[in-house]
């Protein structure tokens, strides 16, 4: 196991710059803070490029140490605790933090399945809620519109609690490519619309629909709204008209497993 003392090395001066979203689009990589985020990554065959242990943290994690099959190959460095605490994420992080390679993302929609539509959407901890959810839900990817923040961003990645390992993304730029994807795939779209007639239980929502969940402020994009095969609403009593991203799209997502 290597030691870094210096923040002139190399390899530390690269991985501070993962922070950032250039840095992180720049390299292709993103991070990974905690024992069980690093423990899931390997289970699932996330490439690592590198493992960081904080110097005198505490304990670290027993794969590392006693399962070095677990992360095979990964180069491990201690870190000494200045040095690590500014590459930590969290305020109180465990004192172990990998670097990842990001997956490629396809523009190809499975044919089979409910897919979640993120649009826009800026909130870290909705997108990373949204994907978990989506996971558990039983849906069968996540397309990223343009002008959602970024997926790898640690505050997201912590928040996924891990689905980020499991779930297909799918990264589309121009909306009308989306919605010829969604086509080719026999999506059916169905968009939430505050003034829409119908409520979202007197919908079909078990199988194959492109559930779009819009920016936190602005709604859908009324390009998804024109195009969209099916407008619902959550019906909502007292003087709220308009529920968290999240927790909107937990409710309609739910909704095909009930059923």
């Amino acid at each position: 196991m290597k030691k870094i003392t210096s923040k002139e090395n190399t390899i530390y001066k690269e991985t501070r710059k993962l922070s950032t979203k250039k840095g992180r689009d720049e390299s292709g990589l993103y991070l990974v803070e905690g024992e069980n985020m690093i423990r899931e990554a390997c289970n699932h065959g996330i490439p690592l490029r590198h493992i960081f242990l904080r110097d005198k943290g505490g304990g670290h994690p027993e794969f590392v140490f006693t399962k070095p099959g677990k992360a095979p190959g990964v180069p491990i460095y201690l870190l000494e605790y200045g040095l690590f605490d500014q590459l930590a994420q969290t305020e109180t992080s465990q004192g172990v933090l990998g670097v990842a390679k990001k997956p490629v993302m396809p523009k190809t929609i499975p044919n089979q399945g409910n897919v979640l539509i993120l649009d826009r959407l800026q909130d870290p901890g909705n997108i990373g809620t949204l994907i978990r959810t989506a996971e558990a839900a039983g849906y069968q990817g996540v397309v990223v519109v343009k002008g959602t923040a970024d997926v790898f961003s640690p505050k997201v990645v912590r928040a996924t609690a891990g689905s980020l390992f499991r779930v297909p993304l799918f990264h589309f730029s121009d909306r009308e490519e989306l919605l010829e994807a969604l086509r080719k795939s026999g999506k059916k779209m169905v968009v939430t619309d505050l003034k829409a007639k119908t409520s979202y239980y007197q919908q079909d929502l078990r199988k194959n629909i492109a559930l779009v969940i819009g920016n936190e402020g602005n709604g859908v994009d009324p390009y998804f709204s024109e195009h969209g095969d099916v407008r619902i609403k959550i019906p909502m009593k007292g003087k709220v008209d308009s529920l968290n991203a999240a927790v909107a799209a937990g409710i309609l997502m739910y909704e095909s497993m009930r059923r």
